[in-house]
């Protein structure tokens, strides 16, 4: 038999309402760790699964945990542009100023890959515009590489 904190995962990333619910109901692990270090939320949220993310967190889901490299929810929610998810995550409290292991931001993720609805979202909920990736460099710093001029405009 398949111990239940091994389902959590594979549910959340298919977005299995009642296979999620049942395990909360089990008392699963819900902050429970793969192999790279992903949580069911960082699952749900980079696959788009909304209400999984959303029952995630209501269950009690670290919004802000992060896999090996240090990427939060909100970051691979920003990567992927899925203003829905970002949303979620900042209406509970994700910290929209966690640096993964090179330094990077939520919006510094929005920046670089032209995410501009989420470069607006994270400015607008408080993102710090200010913080210096491994290398030094701002998300403006940032946007400038990418040539994402309306995003350099959403941070002057």
């Amino acid at each position: 038999m398949i111990p239940i904190n091994d389902l959590v995962i594979p549910a959340a990333r298919k977005g299995e309402i009642p296979v999620l619910q049942e395990l909360i109901k089990q008392g699963a692990n819900l902050n429970i760790k793969d192999e790279k270090g992903y949580t069911p939320l960082i699952i749900a949220c980079y696959n788009n699964q909304y209400e999984a993310a959303k029952l995630l967190l209501e269950a009690g889901a670290n919004a802000d945990a992060g896999d090996l490299g240090g990427n939060t929810a909100l970051m691979g929610a920003a990567f992927k542009g899925y203003a829905e998810i970002a949303e979620l995550l900042i209406s509970r409290g994700a910290d929209l100023n966690l640096q993964h292991g090179n330094g990077g931001t939520a919006l510094m993720f929005a920046a670089m890959f032209g995410r501009n609805n989420l470069v607006k979202l994270l400015l607008q909920a408080g993102a710090d515009k200010n913080i210096r990736d491994a290398r030094g460099l701002t998300v403006v710093d940032l946007a400038v590489q990418q040539n994402n001029e309306e995003a350099v405009q959403l941070l002057q």
